[in-house]
């Protein structure tokens, strides 16, 4: 298979100021932005470059949204892993795929960013069928993120960090935690959304105990419906 079939590259454009963060998150990836901006200069003092990240916790919270923020800030390109394409039946050539994968990464100073990381991270001897096969795949990976160059990023994000092999975990210089939001973060994000709506649709009910993405597929639902109806109460005048 080409190298093309593993890799979905993105162009979307989203400023991190877009993106739903607590406080502490928004620190911790403007530093990574930052120090990602002036790795010459860190180098010239001998201080390494943060450029291999794991993004973990609820799903549905901005992981992937995070990732897409990321590359808009330092325009680079994005890279997503096909994983349905790049696990192959035979443990040999996923490593070989993989290989391929972080090469073209390396050579176009990209970011890979690798979601559902748990798939193919997961923790050496945690299944019975094909132990041996898997703790090649995760040798292979921890291999491939060592000698992973700075002038790269690597992003993986997973929503079950805890079957993930330790080994693998160690090798992230920066890991960031993801979690549902409470009330006060929901009512805010609601706010944000409805607010460039017309002030007669921006009534809704408001659903909590959900992730920000679950949020604004109800907002958008009802504000569908409040917009479709105005347009059916139009063309009844009309007609």
């Amino acid at each position: 298979m080409n190298i093309a079939d593993f890799l979905i590259s993105d162009k979307s454009e989203i400023p991190l100021a877009d993106v739903v963060l607590s406080a502490e998150n928004r620190n911790a990836i403007t530093q990574l932005i930052k120090e990602n901006q002036y790795v010459a200069e860190l180098q010239q003092y001998g201080l390494p470059v943060n450029n291999k990240v794991l993004l973990y916790g609820s799903s549905g919270c901005g992981k992937t949204t995070t990732a897409k923020a990321i590359a808009h800030a330092l325009g680079k390109p994005l890279f997503i892993l096909n994983l349905s394409q790049i696990v192959s039946a035979r443990i040999g050539e996923t490593s070989q795929n993989l290989k391929a994968v972080f090469d073209k990464a390396a050579r176009d100073r990209a970011i890979l960013f690798l979601d559902e990381f748990d798939q193919i991270g997961k923790a050496r001897g945690s299944d019975d069928k094909d132990v041996g096969e898997m703790r090649r795949l995760v040798n292979t990976l921890i291999q491939l993120i060592d000698y992973f160059p700075e002038k790269a990023l690597l992003i993986c994000a997973t929503n079950h960090v805890e079957i993930i092999d330790h080994a693998l975990l160690r090798r992230f210089q920066v890991k960031i935690t993801y979690s549902m939001p409470g009330e006060v973060e929901l009512d805010q994000y609601y706010d944000d959304l409805l607010q460039t709506f017309p002030q007669d649709m921006q009534s809704i009910d408001r659903t909590y105990n959900i992730s920000y993405a679950e949020a604004k597929d109800k907002a958008f639902t009802q504000l569908k419906r409040k917009l479709i109806d105005r347009l059916d109460n139009v063309s009844e005048l009309i007609g």
